[in-house]
């Protein structure tokens, strides 16, 4: 596996790897109990859906681990979950059962998309700048969310948002929290991230923010889960909004992808070789997931977190599978880690990511708007992929009215199109 893997090449050894695992492990735990919970929504029920999250993510770790050897993490994506339950499901009224099939589509034409040249067409149609704004604007987002499982931002009916009550115990504990997991990382201790982890949720116990007295083990129900792996149903094939549900997934899949692996692994990593092999790796995860009853995968931000802890291979991605298949047994122990003690890595990960706003070029305003459009929608709005067709439509827009319209790609006048086909449905879909 070592030579397999090239750990020495790439100057790591199996037990900073798994540390970087641990890491990533911790970050995105998380989505296993929130994916469950959304999907929940489409009256399914929750153990069964804990253990097709579970299921999807281990398969989807192994798969990018083992075909493109980086350290990220794949699982069932945050925001795509909310559109399959939400808008596919509720809205578009398919059963849960025939949006399965609508994702094991939509992974098919994903992973069509990643072997074939057109993965690598549209990577290079992308311009560098909007590119630097996807990465940006993802770390806003991640920002965000930090933010907002801290506490110091909370929803308003007025304005929104609000900044959110200070002196709670809460609050407290979390910029306590922020300062241990600073210290650690600008100190460059190893394993800042999992130690920073470790001892707020040991300092959520002892302040009481966590009561390990609701704690209940139970095994997990393998006899429920048999209601829904492998039990897809295409029976609404020749409906069009079967179709529209699989557009919108396939769009999602293939540009929230492109843009979270151009960060992490063009950007983080610097091996921008290797994003093709990553992308075939999600694409097949797709399917994997419609098969095993979860809705789609995506690499998650959450794994940045292992990559900035030292994660340089795929043995990363297939210790953090193994974790989750241990973890499957240990859930109730799991969701004892709170908010406020990942909130810390988050801010730190989006502050990191936001560094790639250097490259934008400020005199050039055809090419800085739709940057900047990109980077505020995607936490605006909440979405990476509406964030990105913004930027998508309007960069080629820009540069016709600054009579610079030679220097679009027809790749990138053809995404835009799509983009604003995606708009169009979506509109029909609300």
């Amino acid at each position: 596996m070592k030579n397999f893997l090239k750990l020495k090449e790439h100057n790591v050894t199996v037990r900073s790897e798994a540390l970087a695992a641990l890491t990533s492990f911790f970050a995105a735990v998380y989505i296993i109990i929130v994916n469950s919970s959304i999907l929940s929504d489409c009256n399914v029920p929750m153990e069964s859906l804990i253990i097709a999250t579970v299921f999807s993510s281990i398969i989807g770790c192994l798969l990018v681990g083992l075909i493109s050897n980086t350290p990220l993490i794949v699982m069932p994506g945050m925001g795509i979950n909310t559109l399959f339950t939400y808008t596919i499901v509720q809205t578009l009224g398919l059963s849960f059962y025939q949006a399965l099939a609508s994702v094991f589509i939509a992974g098919v034409i994903f992973t069509i998309v990643a072997l074939t040249p057109l993965s690598k067409a549209l990577m290079e149609a992308i311009p560098h700048s909007m590119k630097d704004a996807i990465t940006v604007g993802i770390g806003l987002f991640i920002t965000f969310l930090g933010l907002q499982k801290s506490g110091i931002v909370i929803s308003d009916s007025s304005t929104l948002v609000k900044l959110g009550n200070i002196a709670s115990t809460e609050v407290l504990l979390f910029i306590v929290i922020m300062i241990i997991t600073l210290i650690l990382f600008l100190k460059n201790i190893r394993g800042n991230f999992l130690i920073s982890i470790i001892i707020g949720t040991i300092l959520a116990i002892i302040f009481g923010i966590v009561n390990i007295n609701n704690l209940h083990y139970s095994m997990p129900d393998f006899g429920s889960y048999k209601n829904i792996f492998f039990s897809l149903n295409f029976n609404a094939i020749l409906n069009i909004k079967f179709w529209i549900a699989t557009f919108s997934l396939t769009l999602i899949l293939i540009f929230e992808n492109i843009g979270t692996l151009h960060g992490q692994v063009s950007g983080m990593l610097n091996c921008p070789q290797k994003t093709s092999k990553a992308l075939l790796g999600i694409s097949l995860s797709t399917i994997a997931c419609a098969l095993l009853g979860s809705s789609p995968s995506v690499t998650t931000v959450e794994g940045t977190a292992g990559i900035a802890d030292g994660g340089r291979t795929g043995l990363t991605s297939i210790i953090c599978g193994v974790i989750f298949l241990i973890a499957l047994f240990f859930i109730p122990f799991i969701s004892l880690i709170p908010n406020i003690a990942l909130a810390p890595i988050l801010i730190i990960l989006g502050c990191l990511m936001a560094q790639n706003l250097k490259n934008l070029d400020f005199n050039d305003m055809s090419e800085l708007f739709p940057s900047f459009i990109t980077i505020v929608s995607i936490p605006l709005t909440y979405s990476i992929i509406d964030g990105i067709a913004f930027g998508f439509v309007l960069y080629p827009i820009c540069k016709i009215c600054v009579k610079k319209g030679k220097e679009v790609s027809l790749q990138m006048y053809i995404c835009s199109l799509i983009f604003l086909g995606y708009f169009i449905a979506q509109s029909f879909i609300h």
